[in-house]
């Protein structure tokens, strides 16, 4: 079918009265439809690369003037040749997929490359910054790049390897949301839902080759405009699924305005289960029924210092022992205009005060020096060290006195201490449950955990509905509990709010989880006219800076790991919830930033695109440590987590090394040769998978996007 609307295409170009008369016939006929879904598959699906650069044998689409607003030559051509005319570069070329012959000279600065869907790609990746803060634990990867030719990477590095897929795809709510063939897909678009449908399902085969068969769970957003049909795609796609389901969330409590229709307040996710995944019981081991504890520093400027509610009786010094990190003493309450620093220390002890990181000031404590004693000797108060912090080197939490009171009444129980001397308290025994499909969490709403939170970490940056951190938080929790060296990927990352709920996790139990984030950089519909006004182009770095992944989601997930926003500024504000502590504290994690490149053949089989082949290597290896960025001269080389042999003569010394660095899981080996491949693989220690890489790199690393 899809062929046919090629066709019809086709025809409309060159008779548009016998055009429409084939496609109303067409429509007849496909509307005679058998049960279950059926859709046109729209190929090719096409990708402009901007900043690629032009050469021979290219397809490319020839670029409107700069300056103009004019939608450009959106017909193929293909450089035949490029020459050079003086100070200007010419590429020749000839019309492409048409009957018609047609020829032209071109500067290649008015040239688009453009990728097919059925043409082979050998992608790379190119880094392009870091942030370090997280010791020896792995890289979270952020990928700047079409996610189709993404996810085609990630089957060599990430095959059968992933935990959990969250994606919050576009909506196609008939705004200027997503491009389908380089094209806005609008709402009168009559192939609007058949698109949707292509662009997703291609996507969701290669995502199905990565989750781990054994226990996995896909996860999608989506709101009513195509949540029947992205069910019936689901139950298409992963028939192997032991179940599906959805579950409707509240995001807006107040409602989106509807002119003549019921406003609307929720969404839904599907969940999508694989092997043994399963939603936990609530009060099985007693971890996700803990209940929360308050943050003891005031965080409301209302209770700050010297103000009516932030009397004197909540500002004093704690004294906590620095071997111990326990509360050794709770100093006497500080009289207004008395300067903190006029309290003695204490020997072997840090003195905390209640101050904000972001501006130093003076806040108060949420209970007095008294009731703070009870609450410690009652095993209610937590200390955690927060050694990245001058102002507030340790954070208190403590059980409000209304759960205190539940305790007593048997609704919540005590199931021992942790190390502080702090009590353990979950759920009775006996009244475990799961969670419904039906959810109305506070912290679930978008505006104010979505896009006020974005504000916070990325002042003056907007991007359109951005979803709650806490949301998505709680609903990856169900299924990396337990798991600390999870894998999760989203492919559809937006701002990156999946990552950043993944590093929230990994510090509520000192998790090692990684999140690989792949997004476009793409620019907004109404940026991109007043950049084309201003004489860019897609490609020119001032269009770029302003593309999703450089303006938005790198920004982001670097101010989470710092806690200070692009300007260097501490973030103002708290994390709430789960684990309540000042955003400007950040996280001790890495995160990487990747660009994805497409190499040519001749430059993957002359090595000469090793160093942007290496980060795949890397990635496969576990994201984990340094990494070998070009061929070793030597024939072999050791990073940390994996090592690569070219030199097959010097096999034994490799071997020998592998074998006395415990922490090598991966060894590339170079070779044309099986025999010589199983030769070396035996002398391998057995903790560590043997990877054999061609010489030629180009059956490694080629990609057909037709499959």
């Amino acid at each position: 079918m899809s062929r046919l609307t090629d066709l019809i295409a086709q025809a409309k170009m060159k008779d548009s009265a016998l055009g429409r008369e084939l496609e109303r016939e067409f429509k007849v006929l496909s509307s005679r439809r058998s049960f279950g879904l059926n859709f046109e598959r729209h190929s090719p699906e096409s990708v402009e690369l901007p900043g690629r650069p032009v050469r021979k044998g290219d397809k490319v689409r020839v670029l409107p003037p700069r300056g103009s607003n004019l939608q450009g030559d959106d017909r193929l051509w293909k450089v035949s040749s490029i020459t050079k005319a003086g100070s200007e570069i010419l590429a020749r070329i000839e019309l492409f997929g048409r009957q018609e012959f047609e020829e032209r000279s071109v500067s290649i600065e008015d040239l688009l490359v453009v990728a097919d869907f059925k043409d082979y790609i050998y992608p790379g990746l190119v880094s392009t910054g870091k942030v370090q803060r997280g010791a020896d634990k792995p890289f979270h990867t952020v990928i700047n790049g079409e996610n189709f030719h993404s996810l085609e990477a990630l089957t060599f590095t990430h095959r059968a390897k992933i935990d959990v897929i969250y994606i919050d795809p576009p909506y196609n709510s008939g705004a200027k949301d997503w491009k389908y063939n380089n094209d806005y897909v609008e709402a009168e678009d009559l192939y609007r839902h058949s698109k949707w449908l292509a662009m997703v399902e291609r996507r969701l085969l290669v995502a199905k080759e990565l989750l781990n068969p054994e226990a996995s769970v896909l996860i999608a957003t989506i709101d009513e405009k195509e949540y029947l049909r992205l069910g019936l795609l689901l139950e298409q796609t992963f028939p192997e699924a032991r179940a599906i389901q959805m579950v409707s969330t509240v995001i807006n409590p107040k409602g989106t305005g509807r002119t003549s229709e019921f406003s609307r307040t929720d969404e839904y996710i599907f969940f999508v289960f694989f092997g043994t995944a399963s939603v936990p019981d609530k009060g099985g081991d007693g971890t996700e029924s803990e209940v929360r504890w308050r943050y003891l520093r005031r965080t409301d400027i209302e209770s700050a210092r010297g103000t009516k509610k932030g009397g004197p009786a909540q500002f004093y010094p704690i004294f906590v022992n620095e071997i111990t990190h326990q509360i050794e003493e709770i100093g006497a309450p500080l009289p207004h205009g008395v300067k903190r620093e006029t309290v003695a220390s204490r020997p072997g002890c840090k003195t905390v005060f209640p101050i904000r990181e972001d501006d130093g000031r003076e806040m108060n404590w949420g209970l007095t020096g008294p009731s703070l004693r009870r609450a410690l000797d009652d095993g209610f108060v937590r200390v955690s060290s927060n050694a990245s912090s001058v102002l507030q080197p340790y954070v208190f939490s403590y059980f409000t006195a209304p759960n205190v009171k539940k305790i007593e009444q048997g609704h919540l129980v005590k199931k021992g201490k942790r190390p502080d001397g702090s009590w353990i308290i979950t759920n009775p025994e006996g009244k475990s449950s799961r969670p419904t499909t039906a959810w109305q969490e506070n912290s679930h709403e978008a505006g104010a955990y979505g896009t006020s939170l974005l504000r916070s970490l990325i002042p003056g940056r907007k991007f359109p509905f951005p979803k709650s951190l806490y949301a998505v938080e709680d609903s990856l929790r169900f299924f990396v509990m337990g798991k600390p060296n999870a894998i999760v990927l989203d492919f559809f990352s937006g701002s990156g709010t999946t990552a950043h709920a993944i590093m929230r996790l990994n510090k509520q139990d000192n998790g090692r989880r990684q999140c690989i984030s792949i997004t476009n950089n793409e620019v907004g519909a109404d940026e991109q006219i007043a950049l084309k006004k201003a004489g860019l182009r897609a490609g020119d770095p001032d269009w770029e800076k302003w593309g999703i992944c450089d303006y938005i989601t790198k920004p982001r997930i670097q101010a989470a790991i710092t806690g200070q926003t692009p300007d260097e500024v501490d973030i103002e504000g708290d994390y709430k919830f789960v684990d309540e502590f000042p955003i400007a504290h950040g996280f001790e994690e890495n995160a990487e930033f990747f660009t994805l490149t497409y190499e040519t053949p001749i430059a993957v089989s002359h090595n000469r695109a090793f160093s942007r082949i290496s980060p795949l290597l890397w990635m496969r290896a576990g994201s984990k440590g340094r990494r070998i960025e070009t061929v070793p001269s030597t024939g072999w080389e050791l990073a940390d987590s994996y090592g690569l042999l070219v030199d097959l003569d010097q096999a034994s010394s490799f071997c020998r090394a592998v074998d006395a660095q415990s922490e090598i899981r991966i060894a590339y080996i170079v070779t044309d040769d099986d025999r010589r491949f199983q030769a070396v693989t035996r002398h391998l220690p057995s903790w560590v998978e043997p990877v054999r890489l061609y010489e030629s790199y180009l059956t490694n690393f080629r990609f057909s996007m037709g499959r």
